[in-house]
């Protein structure tokens, strides 16, 4: 991967003056490329990492990981399918698996119930998924490369043998 991609991922608010010092790459260039990478789509936005352990959200939402069983379309394979899927609002992330199951889906609600009809509803009624299995996250410890430290701290005692 190109460098100035690597630098962006790692940090995107890397001021573009920063890079070219970086990379011993003029500005111009890295400007330029920049813009290059964004209008070829390569890059496809930039975003925080929010620890939302920390933040105070009311009403956060719940997360789940659905792994769905799918019947490929003729001709058209997994894709059709995954597009259906990955267009419905409560889908955050999609992507195809090898394994046991096809798809991996990374689904957002306001609670355990929107999930569970989401599910219920909108992804099992559909005519080539054949099943699903849902987790719920409980916790994130890393994501993105970033490692989550919670708010508070752990009060448990220490166990000793």
């Amino acid at each position: 991967m190109d460098e100035i991609l690597e630098i962006l991922q790692k940090d995107a608010r890397i001021a573009p003056q920063e890079i070219a010092k970086m990379t011993k790459s003029k500005l111009s260039d890295v400007k330029k490329k920049i813009r290059r990478y964004e209008k070829e789509g390569m890059i496809l936005g930039y975003k925080a990492i929010i620890n939302k352990e920390v933040v105070d959200v009311k009403g956060s939402e719940v997360r789940a990981l659905i792994e769905v069983k799918v019947a490929p379309q003729k001709d058209l394979g997994f894709d059709k399918v995954a597009e259906r899927i990955y267009g419905f609002p409560e889908v955050v992330s999609c992507y195809l698996l090898s394994g046991g199951y096809d798809l991996l889906l990374v689904v957002e609600g306001k609670d355990l119930k929107t999930v569970a009809r989401f599910v219920a509803e909108k992804l099992s009624p559909m005519e080539h998924v054949r099943g699903t299995v849902t987790h719920f996250l409980l916790k994130k410890y890393k994501e993105d490369g970033m490692n989550l430290k919670s708010k508070e701290e752990d009060k448990r005692l220490a166990i000793s043998y």
